[in-house]
């Protein structure tokens, strides 16, 4: 079974590009970030052509998730209980469902913005909403994993040059000390191997010629519970979706598994 996360980065303008990896990567199931679309306008029509159903969290032309699948689509869940909201809007981040053996959830974490934000604190609660929200399906007997954009390098190596990042979200010692929580709960990085250079980054900035130069980050991750993690047969960053016209700034994060 093969699985993957992708912050698309708007499936409108992703779409073609979207359904052509789908046909040649041979994915079960996606979990997919950042849509910017409506659940109404999300392209359920194109995908169904493909085979795969789609269970869709979007409001508009900011976030949005999404689960697209061809191996079942099931119980559904929509959000977070708990959501903490921002500026008294409940913001669509988080969907889960079960996909045949493998129950997944795909999460857009808030970006944060600056460390003295009112976001920054809404991430870190946001944060704190999911912890309570996994706790039941990550204890369970059956493969699960909390998929998507976390806006948040678990390690200095997960940057291309922390000095850069000096003072700034996505590697502060209070969200990692988040994916510690998170880690806590039962669940472990499931790290994909890089297709090229050293370090597997999921993200590079489309500014100053980030991508040619390799100034990425690791911010695209599988948090997976025991059985997932045990049956990972490989796991890797699609660095070459990165590349040409019209491409995302982050790769798909690909994770086969033997269930």
């Amino acid at each position: 079974m093969r699985i993957a996360t992708w912050n698309v980065n708007s499936i409108t303008a992703r779409l073609p590009r979207l359904l052509a990896w789908l046909e040649s990567s041979g994915t079960d199931v996606l979990c997919l970030q950042e849509v910017k679309t409506t659940a109404e306008q999300f392209p359920s029509a194109e995908l169904a052509e493909l085979g795969y159903e789609s269970a869709v969290h979007a409001t508009g032309r900011w976030n949005g998730v999404a689960v697209v699948s061809r191996a079942g689509l099931a119980d559904v869940v929509r959000g977070l209980p708990g959501d903490p909201g921002y500026d008294g809007v409940e913001e669509p981040r988080a969907i889960s469902a079960t996909c045949g053996p493998v129950r997944v959830w795909s999460v857009y974490v808030p970006n944060g913005r600056e460390v003295e934000h009112p976001h920054y604190v809404y991430k870190l609660q946001w944060f704190e909403a999911l912890r309570a929200a996994i706790a039941g399906d990550a204890t369970g007997g059956r493969p699960f994993a909390v998929m998507g954009d976390y806006n948040v390098a678990p390690t200095d190596d997960d940057v291309w040059d922390r000095a850069v990042f000096e003072g700034s979200t996505h590697v502060t010692p209070a969200e990692r000390a988040a994916l510690t929580t998170l880690r806590e709960a039962g669940l472990s990085d499931v790290v994909p191997r890089p297709l090229k250079y050293d370090h597997p980054y999921t993200y590079w900035d489309y500014r100053q010629l980030g991508f040619p130069k390799n100034r990425g980050m690791r911010i695209d991750l599988v948090y997976g519970n025991t059985p997932f993690a045990k049956a990972v047969t490989d796991a890797y960053v699609d660095r070459e979706e990165r590349k040409g016209k019209g491409a995302s700034d982050h790769a798909p994060v690909v994770v086969d598994l033997e269930v």
